[in-house]
């Protein structure tokens, strides 16, 4: 179970905020926050990243301001990986979760030239931060971020995740 791993992760005296997983509600409070969600960071715009109860280990990214999948649907919440050491990994390899949590909309191209732009340039206490996360959990980056948080995306079922009525209301759309 890589659960462990999360609570080394945590244990970890790291000021994960430069790798867009700040410390703050676990809770969410957010209308888009599914039921059953443990928040475990952070990011700019209310963008947070959470387990949800019922789905395993799976790591997810939730979005207020919602972003536009392969299929032109609307999503805030969406999958990012499926269990908490690959989504370390995943950040080791992109320098930080914005990456990864912009797969849902990027194309490959796009992906790839974000990775490289000065969006995503490494700021000396950032490159800190991921090499101990590298060498104290024992971590290497994941080779094909891309291809693995869309094909994990694709093959969910976006219908399993529980909100409250606040979401459904805010979306204008009738309660499943």
């Amino acid at each position: 179970m890589n659960m462990n791993i999360y609570k080394e992760y945590q244990k970890l005296k790291l000021d994960k905020s430069y790798i867009g997983l700040e410390e703050g509600d676990t809770e969410g409070g957010y209308f888009c926050t599914p039921i059953g969600a443990k928040v475990i960071g952070w990011e700019s715009g209310g963008i947070h990243y959470c387990f949800i109860n019922g789905f395993d280990e799976i790591v997810f990214a939730v979005n207020p301001n919602g972003l536009i999948d392969d299929n032109g649907e609307e999503k805030n919440v969406y999958p990012l990986a499926e269990n908490f050491k690959i989504f370390l990994q995943l950040i080791l390899a992109t320098n930080g979760v914005t990456a990864i949590e912009q797969i849902i909309c990027f194309s490959k191209e796009k992906f790839e030239e974000f990775i490289v732009s000065d969006d995503n340039a490494i700021l000396p206490e950032q490159q800190e931060v991921l090499n101990d996360l590298q060498e104290k959990l024992n971590l290497i980056p994941f080779e094909t971020p891309y291809e693995y948080v869309k094909k994990l995306q694709s093959e969910f079922d976006y219908s399993q995740i529980k909100f409250t009525s606040e979401y459904y209301d805010a979306l204008g759309i009738d309660i499943p």
